[in-house]
């Protein structure tokens, strides 16, 4: 996983409340075990005017003119700007496997499903909540937005609003440990647990 950096980007407002998680990766793309190649299927209903399934050459699919994500105006944008209850529905963990694919690096709401946003923390992605009068404000904003981890700040040309993370999932992110670094991180110890526990049970 990367080390999250400060980030400058513009957000892509994406006005919606309780986007679930079927709508952020369609279930006929949850074959896949791999972490990486959801990003083209983001959104996959809203994005295209035809049905998805795996395997179809995106590049030939009709797209919807009329959503965010296909203004020009927000490529390579690294924020999402959303509304409450933002990855409800299942728990599917591909859902911000295809949202970090697709290069967002923070996703902002007045709210998010528990499990969704505990598995953006495991999964490189930083989930802001700030309050509804906030966000409004964010949505009216259509410069670079600067979001600083270690300060824990959200930053515009005129204003500077702070918002709340675990220090422990702050720290993970900051260095970019998922939960296999961590354990990497005692590989000494495992190894010595390891061959002491083999001689004593050399049976095993």
């Amino acid at each position: 996983m990367q080390a999250f950096t400060t980030i400058h980007s513009i957000a892509a407002p994406l006005d919606r409340a309780n986007i679930d998680t079927d709508a952020i990766i369609p279930k006929q793309f949850l074959k896949s075990i791999k972490r990486s190649g959801f990003g083209p299927n983001l959104f996959d209903e809203w994005r295209y005017l035809d049905h998805g399934e795996v395997g179809m050459d995106n590049s030939k699919r009709p797209l919807n003119p009329d959503f965010v994500l296909n203004n020009p105006k927000y490529t390579g944008a690294q924020i999402l700007l959303a509304r409450e209850n933002f990855g409800c529905g299942s728990s599917r963990e591909h859902a911000p496997w295809a949202l970090e694919d697709f290069g967002f690096k923070v996703i902002i709401a007045p709210s998010f499903a528990d499990i969704f946003y505990n598995n953006c923390f495991k999964n490189g992605l930083l989930p802001i909540v700030l309050s509804n009068e906030i966000v409004d404000d964010l949505f009216g904003y259509e410069d670079e937005i600067v979001i600083d981890l270690e300060q824990q700040s959200v930053s515009t040309n005129s204003n500077t609003y702070t918002f709340e993370v675990d220090g422990e999932r702050k720290r993970r992110l900051l260095n970019g440990l998922d939960d296999i670094d961590l354990t990497l991180q005692y590989e000494d110890e495992i190894r010595s647990f390891e061959t002491g526990y083999f001689k004593q049970h050399p049976w095993l």
